[in-house]
């Protein structure tokens, strides 16, 4: 049996989502009765965002880099960063890792696709609204990425570290950010919402809203989680 390997703690409430998520859905496609093999690392968020707000990518990539090695001694053939702001360096972390990374981004691309969708608004923190690794790999796909406004982008980077990692969701955080998914879709027509940040589905579970579909990162991850255990 594979064992994947989970950089976790970045948050620690979406990491306890992923892994139920991983057991869950190997469970439904694997009908043995067994469970997967999984190694979860769990890293110090703080010193992660201390590194990406003093633009350290350097730094931010050696810090994970190594932690990634950790499980790879820890004997996991594949890993994951169960975030998707660290995934601004992912390509220099995948040079350095001596094992397979499933990308979250590239995951949700290929769905995306699947979907049919070329116009897409994106939600995270501000490191993932503002950075270029979705609307890069998108792009290669022919499909837009839009990021919010910047007071948007504000609200929802506040709202996310002040309440949504530390597991506090509010019914006027939600309707907060379904507001912003409405005027993005009248101002830029945006005919779905990547929920780029893996503690948005815990406030935004309903898998569409606003008459637009939700691409759900943390579960759309797990699927090719799954896909690469059972393959």
């Amino acid at each position: 049996m594979r064992t994947a390997g989970i950089i976790g703690g970045i948050g620690p409430e979406s990491t306890v989502d992923y892994y139920r998520l991983v057991i869950a859905r190997y469970r439904e496609r694997q009908r043995d009765g067994s469970y997967p093999q999984v190694i979860v690392n769990s890293i110090d968020m703080h010193k992660m965002l201390g590194l990406i707000a003093a633009n350290e990518s350097a730094a931010l990539t050696g810090y994970l880099a190594a932690e990634v090695e950790k499980l790879a001694r820890a004997g996991a053939d594949f890993g994951l960063l169960a975030s998707n702001t660290p995934h601004m360096v992912f390509d220099e972390i995948l040079r350095r890792s001596s094992i397979p990374l499933v990308s979250i981004v590239e995951a949700t691309c290929r769905e995306a696709k699947t979907m049919g969708l070329k116009n897409l608004g994106l939600f995270g923190t501000r490191f993932t609204m503002q950075g270029r690794f979705y609307p890069e790999v998108f792009s290669r796909e022919g499909i837009r990425v839009v990021a919010p406004g910047p007071d948007e982008q504000t609200y929802i980077h506040d709202k996310y570290l002040g309440e949504l990692v530390n597991g506090i969701i509010l019914p006027e955080t939600r309707e907060g950010l379904l507001e912003i998914a409405d005027r993005m879709k009248e101002r830029e027509g945006i005919e779905g919402l990547i929920l780029g940040g893996t503690e948005l589905p815990l406030i935004l579970r309903d898998g569409t809203g606003r008459g637009i579909p939700f691409l759900d990162t943390t579960r759309i991850h797990v699927e090719a989680v799954v896909e690469r255990l059972l393959a």
